[in-house]
């Protein structure tokens, strides 16, 4: 015990701003940072603009959904060379650069496109925007926990985030005061300003691509790729075949039947859709299954790939991995699900544009990163199970808070109270999560197991937060967040079982 001590002291003592991983992630953590609000709450109000109702808005949010799915792309990410660029640049920066490319190709679609005249297609850009996206962050995740030893990764993990929410504010901030500035408001729309406005963003996505040339590969991203070219694209067509049989048979289905009507409508269409992607993806698995079976998909590489990283992960973890999936999965509904709604109920409260990024967006982005900082040396000095804890209570209960505010008219001093309390709480929280799950991966299998471990960790949340604009039209916004904190409650009845079962293991 005194030496881990020991090294929890020399840790704190580390002069953190000498250290160059500290930097790398805080540019990293921005390049990360853009896109995601380009999904979520800048256009959710492009998209109300633009005359798109509140319950369409939010199924947008299913666009990123590609961020809870990038496990089962990650072992390409992690095993596939791309030609030319992984013998020039490395494993992790060569995938990282493409991933940035991608992600100013899909906002660049969105700006060319007007939601009024071309929703589907508005809807498509955002669904390749969250995919790269998605395939960025498994290689930043990767790049940062194989950057540094494990003294550092609690550090690492703040200023990643750090970085993000800054990358945010240009996104969310950034975004509302140019799209106001290029003259589209609530009651006069403009298409062309939000069009130059996502075009600037695009621009700003230079910072991780600059930064992505100058990095060097860290050690373990230099190890030599093991099995002939041919292997690698029979994987990558394998996997391409797969996804292909993924998409027809969600198409082929039929969309959810007149029956589901009345008041569980929402209910059995969630559950029908549920079933619709489980039958998807049993298509994709099936076929993927068949082409190893038929010596077309090299089954050692897939083992590689998929099995031996799950494998390890149950192996250390026992009968307790459930029980830690189950916690990953749960930990940040609440927040999640309260995120997806939140612009649009700013909107409907009377805050104006403005109003929004310089509070929401800046002011709370500003107190998600000191919550960020804080909850990185917390967890430090009194353990990452224990700050798991105090984030999981303090996110439940400054969700009550929105309830609040959503009973009083316009206030800004009302609104800037609310979003310094959940920004601050939901930073910590984030910020021990974050050291946690890099804690629960294997070096060997990095991008992989941290990928799964972070998908499973938005899917749930991300599934009902798509429901939350009808939930909202349905119950109100005041009841709406009083299940929003409810959610909560299970996580930290959860945390406490973990945390005991979690040190009698070791």
């Amino acid at each position: 015990m005194s030496h881990h001590r020991d090294g929890v002291k020399e840790t704190v003592e580390l002069v953190w701003w000498r250290q160059k991983p500290v930097w790398i992630m805080v540019l990293l953590g921005f390049s990360a940072g853009v896109p995601l609000l380009l999904i979520f709450s800048s256009l959710s109000l492009w998209l109300r603009e633009a005359g798109v109702s509140k319950a369409d808005v939010t199924y947008f949010s299913w666009a990123a959904l590609g961020f809870s799915f990038k496990f089962v792309w990650a072992p390409l990410v992690d095993k596939l060379p791309l030609p030319l660029l992984s013998a020039l640049m490395g494993r992790r920066r060569s995938w990282l650069l493409l991933a940035q490319l991608g992600v100013i190709a899909a906002i660049c679609l969105m700006a060319l496109t007007d939601p009024r005249q071309h929703l589907q297609m508005m809807a498509i850009a955002a669904v390749l925007l969250g995919f790269s996206a998605a395939t960025q962050d498994v290689v930043i995740d990767a790049f940062r926990i194989e950057s540094a030893d494990a003294r550092l990764q609690a550090l690492l993990s703040s200023t990643y985030i750090a970085g993000y929410r800054i990358g945010m504010i240009a996104a969310g901030a950034g975004a509302l005061y140019l799209a106001q500035f290029f003259g589209s408001t609530s009651d006069v729309y403009h298409y062309d300003a939000w069009r130059n406005t996502y075009l600037c963003m695009a621009a700003v996505m230079g910072v991780g691509v600059l930064t992505t040339l100058l990095i060097a590969e860290p050690e373990s991203g230099r190890s030599p790729y093991h099995y002939p070219t041919a292997d690698y694209l029979r994987f990558f067509f394998g996997f391409a075949f797969s996804l292909c049989a993924f998409v027809t048979v969600l198409f082929l289905l039929p969309s959810s039947p007149q029956w589901f009507a009345g008041s569980m409508q929402y209910l059995l269409g969630f559950v029908y859709g549920a079933v619709c992607f489980v039958l998807a993806a049993g298509a994709a698995l099936l076929v993927f299954r068949l082409l190893a079976g038929l010596g077309f998909v090299n089954v050692r590489l897939v083992s590689e790939s998929y099995t031996q990283p799950i494998n390890d992960f149950i192996k250390r973890y026992g009968s307790l991995a459930i029980w830690v999936l189950l916690l990953i999965g749960f930990y940040r509904v609440s927040d999640i699900i309260l995120g997806v709604i939140a612009n649009v109920f700013y909107q409907d409260m009377g805050y104006s544009k403005d109003q929004i990024a310089s509070v929401t967006k800046i002011f709370g982005v500003i107190m998600t990163i000191v919550g960020s900082f804080f909850g990185g040396f917390l967890t430090l000095k009194l353990g990452v199970m224990r700050v798991l804890m105090l984030g999981a209570v303090l996110v439940s209960l400054t969700n009550l808070m929105f309830m609040w505010l959503a009973g009083v008219e316009a206030d800004i001093v009302a609104l800037t109270v609310v979003i310094a309390a959940d920004n601050l709480s939901g930073g910590l929280a984030v910020a021990a999560f974050v050291a946690w799950l890099s804690s629960l991966t294997n070096i060997s299998f990095t991008a992989t197991q941290y990928a799964v471990f972070s998908s499973i960790m938005t899917l749930f949340p991300k599934l009902l937060g798509g429901y939350s604009g009808t939930v909202v039209e349905t119950v109100g916004y005041g009841n709406f967040f009083l299940i929003a904190s409810l959610l909560g409650m299970p996580v930290v009845i959860l945390i406490a079982f973990l945390s005991r079962k979690l040190r009698l293991a070791d």
